[in-house]
C-alpha cells in the first residue's frame, strides 16, 4: 500500500489514536463527576440538567455522520486534528460558563468536536494496517474509550477537590492541546491522489441494502452500551441498594473488562486472518461468538447477589469489546477506504438515535415495572444485530458497483 507508514510508525500513530479516544471519554465525563457541584452552584433542576446533557447527545449523534464524512474528505490527519481541536476548546470553555444556558452551549460544542473522533480512529486503523493486523489496531485505537471511562472519576474528583471545578475543565483542554501538537508533528499527510479521488454522495451509500443493514445493526446494539453507561448506577442504587461509595468502587470494573476485551477481540480475528481466513468471514465468526454471550445480561437482573450481577455485567461488556472491535473491523474490510469514515459515522448516528429513543423507553419501563425487562431485552439485541450483519454481508457492494 503505497504511502502507508512503516510498521513501527503505524503503532505510534495507533497509540496516539488510543490516547485520543481516551481523552474523548475523559472530557465527556468531567461534567458527570462534577455535576453535583455545578448544578448546585447554578441552581439547576434535574430537568434543566437533562437539557444540558441532551445538547451534547444531539450534536454528538448528528456529528458522528457529518464528522465521518469530514474525515473522508480531509483525511485522517487533518480530520482528527479538527475534531480534537474543537472539543478541547469546548472542554476548556466549560470553565467560563456562568449559567445553565452557557453550560448547554459548551456541551453542544463538545459534541460537535467529539462526533468525528471514532470515525477518524477507525479510518486511521483501516488505512494504515493490513487486513491481518487491522482489527487489533482498531481494538487499540478505540479501546482508549474504556481507559477514559475508568480513570475519569478518580482523576476529575481529585482535580475538582484540589483545584476547583473550573480548573478541571481547563486541564482537559490543555491535555487536548498537547495531544494535537504531537499528532500534527508525526501523522502522515494525505496523498494528493487521495485528495483528488472522486467520492460518492452519502445518499448513494444510503441507497445500498448492505449499508442499511449495517446501520440497523448498530441501531439495535448501541442502546445496550448506552444503558450500561448511563443507567447502571441507578440500577445498583435502586434495586441492589448499593451506596454511592459501593457503586464507585465497582462500576469501573466492567469498563476495565471492556478495554481489555476490545484488544483481545481484534487479536483473535486477526489471528484467523493470518491463518488464511477471509477477513469478513473471520470478523463474522467472532461477532457471532460475542452475540452468543450477551444473554448473560438478562441473568444479571435475575441473580440474587449484587456481586454476581456485576460479574454478569462484565460478561456483557467482555462480549461488547469483542463485538465493537470486529464490527468496526468488518466495516473497514467490507467497504472502500474512501468511504470508511462516512459509513462508520453513519453507523454512529444510527446508534445514537437508537440510544436516545431507548433512554425514553427505559425510563418508562423502570417507572412502571423494574430494570428486569430492560436487562431481558438487552440480552437479545446483539443476536438480532448479528442477523442484520449476516444480511449486510450476504453480498458485497463495491464502490465500482455503486457508481454504476
Amino acid at each position: 500500500m503505497p504511502g502507508d507508514p512503516r510498521p513501527a510508525r503505524r503503532w505510534s500513530l495507533c497509540w496516539l489514536l488510543f490516547a485520543a479516544t481516551a481523552l474523548s471519554f475523559l472530557d465527556r465525563q468531567v461534567l458527570s463527576v462534577l455535576a453535583p457541584t455545578i448544578t448546585k452552584e447554578f441552581s439547576l433542576s434535574s430537568e434543566a440538567y437533562s437539557r444540558v446533557l441532551f445538547a451534547f447527545q444531539a450534536s454528538y449523534t448528528v456529528m458522528f455522520a457529518l464528522g465521518g464524512r469530514l474525515v473522508d474528505v480531509l483525511g485522517t490527519r487533518i480530520g482528527m486534528a479538527a475534531c480534537i481541536g474543537v472539543w478541547s476548546l469546548a472542554s476548556a470553555a466549560h470553565s467560563l460558563v456562568r449559567n445553565g444556558l452557557m453550560l448547554g452551549a459548551a456541551r453542544f460544542l463538545l459534541g460537535v468536536g467529539e462526533g468525528g473522533c471514532f470515525p477518524a480512529a477507525t479510518k486511521g486503523a483501516a488505512e494504515w494496517f493490513p487486513a491481518e493486523g487491522r482489527a487489533l489496531a482498531m481494538g487499540v485505537a478505540t479501546g482508549g474509550s474504556a481507559l477514559g471511562a475508568v480513570i475519569a472519576p478518580p482523576l476529575v474528583a481529585w482535580a475538582g477537590a484540589r483545584l476547583g471545578w473550573r480548573m478541571a475543565f481547563q486541564m482537559t483542554g490543555l491535555l487536548g492541546a498537547i495531544w494535537l501538537a504531537i499528532w500534527m508533528a508525526i501523522a502522515p499527510k494525505k496523498p494528493k491522489a487521495a485528495i483528488d479521488a472522486p467520492r460518492m454522495p452519502v445518499i448513494t451509500w444510503l441507497s445500498q441494502p448492505s449499508v442499511l443493514w449495517i446501520l440497523f445493526a448498530r441501531f439495535l446494539f448501541d442502546p445496550v452500551f448506552y444503558f450500561y453507561m448511563f443507567w447502571i448506577p441507578q440500577y445498583l442504587s435502586k434495586e441492589r441498594h448499593m451506596s454511592v461509595a459501593q457503586i464507585g468502587s465497582s462500576f469501573w470494573i466492567p469498563f476495565l473488562v471492556l478495554g481489555v476485551s476490545q484488544v483481545l477481540g481484534g487479536r483473535v480475528s486477526d489471528l484467523l486472518v493470518k491463518r488464511g481466513w477471509e477477513p469478513v468471514r473471520a470478523r463474522r465468526v467472532v461477532l457471532g461468538a460475542a452475540a452468543f454471550l450477551t444473554p448473560a445480561s438478562w441473568l444479571a437482573a435475575l441473580t440474587s447477589q449484587a456481586e454476581w450481577a456485576i460479574v454478569l455485567m462484565c460478561v456483557l461488556m467482555f462480549a461488547h469489546g469483542f463485538w465493537i472491535t470486529n464490527f468496526l473491523g468488518l466495516v473497514g474490510d467490507f467497504y472502500p477506504r474512501e468511504a470508511i469514515g462516512t459509513i462508520t459515522g453513519l453507523t454512529g448516528t444510527a446508534g445514537g438515535i437508537g440510544g436516545m429513543l431507548s433512554s425514553l423507553a427505559i425510563g418508562a419501563a423502570v417507572d412502571r415495572f423494574s430494570f428486569t425487562p430492560v436487562f431481558a431485552v438487552s440480552g437479545i439485541l446483539y443476536p438480532l444485530a448479528f442477523a442484520a450483519i449476516l444480511m449486510a454481508t450476504s453480498r458485497r457492494e463495491t464502490a465500482t458497483e455503486v457508481r454504476n
